[in-house]
């Protein structure tokens, strides 16, 4: 099995392949990317069209950057 060194240690590639969250996105920019307002973007996530947030803690939540990617990505096709 390939092996990959993180921070000075050897660990199994299969171990590091789980999906990695690249960044959190808060709501403006999430608006942004997508060309939607606030309102179609609660809307649609809840009719299972759009990804769910991460809760932050309160009332703070952001998007994993790579949900939204994989999102745009997939009404491109």
């Amino acid at each position: 099995m390939p092996k990959e060194v993180i921070v000075g240690e050897e660990i199994e590639k299969e171990a590091t392949d789980t999906r990695r969250v690249t960044r959190l996105i808060r709501l403006p920019e999430v608006q942004h990317r997508v060309g939607l307002g606030r309102s179609t973007i609660y809307r649609w996530m809840a009719e299972g069209k759009f990804p769910k947030p991460i809760q932050l803690g309160g009332y703070s939540v952001a998007w994993a950057e790579n949900d939204i990617d994989e999102w745009i990505a997939g009404i491109m096709e």
